[in-house]
């Protein structure tokens, strides 16, 4: 039997999905309780014009049946949600109790929303569709009608640590937790280790009941781990696999030999193993979240998660590009991945960085695309403080010779190596020269590196130390992007809610989104009918 408010059934968003509203729609009867010029108004009144129903008509393929809930509700959901940074229950009890969440989401009164696994459900239907950042994607196309970037020619890159979800693991609960997985996911696995792994019970969850105040047993304990899951590999039958099963193998195989090395004794190797010293490059740091990496933005300042990047137009604020990617590897350097964030950009624009973006291949590509840089050169090294410097020489290129500072000159060798180095070798002229001690402690003499793109790298060198205009337009507008990089890990955003690249590196670009739609919605964003606009700009 109904309440005396009734059920409502209305038509959500351009009429492809019919969704029941219970109770009075927020909007209409309590517009007044809703703060003007929020982002919970704004969704309010123009949800169905920025997140049509079509946008997501590839997520849902199938012509049997109806998604349950509207995917413009849960879009506009996962908008607030990123905005404010909540989990998916404070989410939905937000929905359930909060006026403006149920205006913003067009919910009715009486509305209990949903449970709050659908927010993940929806969530992985896109990062898994063809276009994951379509939120994104569309608040830039946003940005583009109302033109508010017209005109606005710079671009400042950065990067930020974003903690990781899951709590870090040390080389024994990652061994003894990837052993657990293939004996749980490949097939005989089992079976086998129950003839080769005698190190720990791996029914157990806890770890091993053993002195860990004692160095000798923790030793003993990490190879005769080590020693479980070799044997293990080495004893599972050929077989086919699947892709979690082969994932399983691979991340056992990883696990076990990225902290250890063959123990030695004086007489060389004892067939042992032991913890090595230091710590290996690339090292994955849970086999909950494989792809978390340890970070280190400084010398002496490390995290542990993955590493955002972002272009920022620097006078409004507005993110122009994003990329999460794993914290190591030369293909997630921020030179690398900045130029990825270039790549959609109509026209040449000014681009502004620190000394991370400042390599020579990466000067190279933006100034053949045209754009002007004014990115920090990466500071010399000197072999003798205060001493001679690759600028105190005089490099020709061209000529293929060198000048040391003293006036001997040597001829340049020819490209060689893979990094296709070229070398000058001051060996000889060093030996009587007045200013060595100026230069070099080599005991052979002075060799000059010449790395390739020298001349363009020189040229930068020079004008950002003489160029006054230089000089303040990166004063001016370097520092801006600081400014993005709070905004956007501000609220306890920094750590992750999610793990693996694909999810989080969505709710970046989502959380990017909802940002730049309160920034646009700040200078009075609005839609005239025909295309969107903002009059503060206009």
């Amino acid at each position: 039997m109904r309440c005396e408010w009734q059920a409502q059934t209305r038509v959500v968003a351009m009429g492809e999905w019919v969704g029941e509203t219970v109770g009075p729609d927020v909007w209409e009867t309590c517009r007044g309780l809703i703060p003007v010029g929020s982002v919970f108004a704004f969704l309010a009144e123009h949800r169905g014009r920025l997140f049509p129903a079509q946008m997501f008509a590839d997520m849902y393929p199938s012509a049997n049946g109806r998604p349950s809930m509207p995917p413009q509700i849960l879009a506009a959901a996962i908008t607030l949600q990123a905005l404010h940074g909540l989990s998916d229950y404070q989410t939905v009890q937000e929905l359930r109790c909060d006026l403006r969440w149920k205006a913003a989401c067009g919910l009715g009164l009486y509305d209990m929303a949903f449970d709050p696994s659908l927010l993940a459900y929806f969530r992985r239907r896109l990062a898994r569709s063809a276009r994951p950042n379509r939120i994104f994607e569309t608040v830039r196309e946003v940005v583009k009608s109302t033109g508010v970037l017209k005109g606005k020619h710079r671009r400042a890159l950065d990067s930020t640590v974003l903690d990781n979800a899951v709590a870090t693991q040390d080389t024994v609960t990652q061994i003894i937790a990837a052993i657990r997985t293939v004996i749980r996911e490949v097939p005989h696995a089992a079976e086998q280790a129950a003839i080769q792994c005698t190190a720990h019970d791996y029914t157990d969850p806890g770890k091993p009941r053993i002195a860990w105040n004692d160095e000798q047993a923790r030793a003993d304990l990490i190879d005769a781990l080590v020693t479980d899951a070799v044997r293990l590999l080495g004893h599972l039958p050929d077989q086919q696999l699947g892709e979690k099963a082969a994932n399983a193998l691979g991340l056992l195989a990883l696990v076990a030999g990225q902290d250890v090395e063959p123990a030695e004794d004086s007489n060389g190797r004892d067939g042992r193993w032991r913890i090595t010293q230091g710590t290996a490059y690339d090292r994955m740091i849970s086999t909950v979240d494989p792809e978390a990496r340890h970070v280190h933005k400084t010398r002496t300042h490390r995290q542990d998660g993955f590493k955002a990047h972002l272009a920022v137009e620097p006078e409004t604020g507005l993110y122009t590009a994003l990329a999460l990617r794993p914290a190591t590897g030369t293909e997630h350097h921020e030179a690398t991945v900045g130029i990825d964030l270039l790549a959609d950009e109509d026209s040449p624009v000014d681009v502004f960085g620190d000394s991370a973006y400042s390599t020579g291949d990466t000067c190279q590509i933006l100034h053949r695309a045209g754009h002007r840089l004014f990115l920090k050169p990466a500071p010399l090294k000197t072999a003798v403080l205060g001493g001679f410097s690759l600028d105190d020489f005089a490099i020709n290129t061209a000529g293929s010779t060198v000048t040391c500072p003293a006036g001997h000159t040597v001829p340049l060798s020819e490209p060689s190596g893979r990094h296709m180095q070229r070398k000058a070798l001051f060996t000889d002229q060093c030996a009587s020269c007045p200013l060595r001690k100026q230069c070099t402690t080599a005991k052979t003499g002075r060799i000059v590196t010449i790395r390739p793109h020298h001349d363009l790298l020189t040229a930068a060198r020079h004008q950002a130390s003489t160029d006054p205009d230089w000089q303040a337009a990166y004063r001016r507008w370097r520092p801006p992007v600081e400014r993005a990089v709070a905004w956007l890990v501000a609220h306890g955003n920094r750590r992750l809610r999610y793990r693996g690249t694909i999810k989080n590196n969505a709710w970046l670009h989502t959380r990017a989104a909802a940002l730049n739609l309160r920034t646009l919605i700040n200078l009075g964003l609005n839609h005239n009918g025909d295309t969107w606009h903002t009059p503060a700009i206009t």
